[in-house]
This record gives C-alpha cells, structure tokens and sequence, in this order.
C-alpha cells in the first residue's frame, strides 16, 4: 500500500500556482520534497492536510480520499512544522494531557518514552525550551499518536548538525518496520539525502523531478546529491 498518492495536484493563489504535482510514497519509505523557499512545498503539505482546498487533482491517504475521508485521516497523519505551536506554559505532561483529549489513538506511554529517549525535562515551560526541544516535544507527540503517515515541514531548519543528526535517526526507526512512511519537506539536501530513499524537487510551483534517490545518484556518478539538485536549480533559473 502507497502511504500517499497525490495526484494532478493544483492550486492557485494568482501570483502563485502548484501545478499538477503527482508524487508517490510507498509504506516503508521517506520522500524528500526539496525546493526553494516559496516553490510550493508548504502549500503541498497543507493542501494534504486539507487546510487549503485545492483547485484540482485528488490526495489518497492510506487508500483514502482525503476530502472523503478527512477527519479519520487526520488520525493517521503526525505533523512537525518549523515551528512548534504550543502554548508557552505547558510543559510535557501537560501536553500528554490536552493531545490525550484531542486524538482517540494517543498513547501516554509511548509519549513518555520519547520524552525521556530525547531527554526533555517534563516540568519545564514551553517558552524555556531550546528550538531543538521544541522540535523534539513536537517529533514526540507525532510519534505517540500511531500515526501511519509523518509530514515534516522543514522540521530540521535552525537545528544544529546533532540535534539534526538524532532527529534523522529516530525517523530513520519509524519507517524501518515497513509499515510507516514519511514525507520530509526540506531545502537542508544533506538531511534528505540521509533519510529519503526517494527524492522530489519543486521549482515555481512545478515539479521538476521526481525518482528515487539511488537511481538519481547512479546516473550522475561521482556527484552528491546537493551538487544535482544545485544544477537542477540554476537550470530552472535560467530558463
């Protein structure tokens, strides 16, 4: 089963336009969506979410339509963005608390083992929080939910390269049983290319490739994947 199926994706704000975007992530897999800022990868992420409509094409979640379907996908998908949202005066236990009332597959236990996997203090405030405990909290409460499905929305930017580091890692064990899937949206290649086995790039609204990452790095022998895409870039600039 496919994790997510977009397909003839569109959308238009009048300067701006996604233009039939169709991507693929199989269960057991990351897919990297790279881009500029401003080439469409949030609005993909909150079109999937459905806090945009869409002006066309059809988003599947797990088989489902996620206009049909929107609330019971909701509860298969774990969400991280570049910034976390919590209220500035709660603190770990109190968010266990108010996600327990919000989603109906919470599990408190795995929360906590989270927490104390990424050594987060449970009593201290929001507001004291580094951006990388911040980053984390988030991570934890996308994890303890039994999410099939992660959107990441530049959830590494800002980070230093360890706290980087883990957070690759422990996303690396959530798809390794096969059964979970991720969609990371980052412009940081380096990230991508550690985790993702499959590889999009968004250019003004269009996409401009999308294959899988070993297939991409043997075509072009002796490059990284940052030097490709780099070139994919200043290709698109220039035309």
């Amino acid at each position: 089963m496919n994790a997510l199926e977009i397909e003839d994706l569109s959308k238009s704000f009048g300067s701006f336009s996604l233009q039939s975007i169709s991507l693929t992530v199989p269960m057991g897999s990351a897919l990297g969506l790279i881009g500029e800022n401003g080439a469409g990868k949030s609005t993909t992420i909150s079109l999937i979410l459905g806090s945009l409509q869409h002006d066309g094409g059809e988003i599947r979640v797990l088989g489902r339509n996620a206009d049909e379907n929107s609330i019971s996908v909701r509860e298969e998908l774990g969400v991280v963005f570049d910034e976390s949202c919590f209220p500035d005066g709660l603190n770990a236990r109190q968010v266990d608390k108010v996600e327990r009332c919000i989603y109906k597959n919470w599990d408190s236990r795995a929360f906590y083992e989270h927490i104390r996997r990424f050594d987060l203090p449970e009593a201290k405030p929001f507001k004291d929080y580094s951006r990388g405990m911040k980053m984390k909290l988030a991570l934890a409460v996308a994890l303890s939910h039994k999410a099939k499905l992660l959107l990441l929305d530049e959830a590494t930017s800002g980070l230093d390269p360890l706290a980087r580091d883990e957070l690759i890692s422990e996303l690396s064990r959530y798809i390794s049983d096969g059964e979970h899937a991720i969609l990371l949206s980052s412009h940081i290649v380096s990230d991508i290319e550690k985790l993702c086995d499959r590889v999009a790039f968004l250019h003004k609204g269009r996409l401009v490739l999308h294959e899988k990452k070993d297939a991409l790095l043997a075509s072009n022998p002796g490059r990284s994947l940052e030097e490709i895409i780099l070139d994919i870039t200043r290709k698109g600039r220039a035309s």
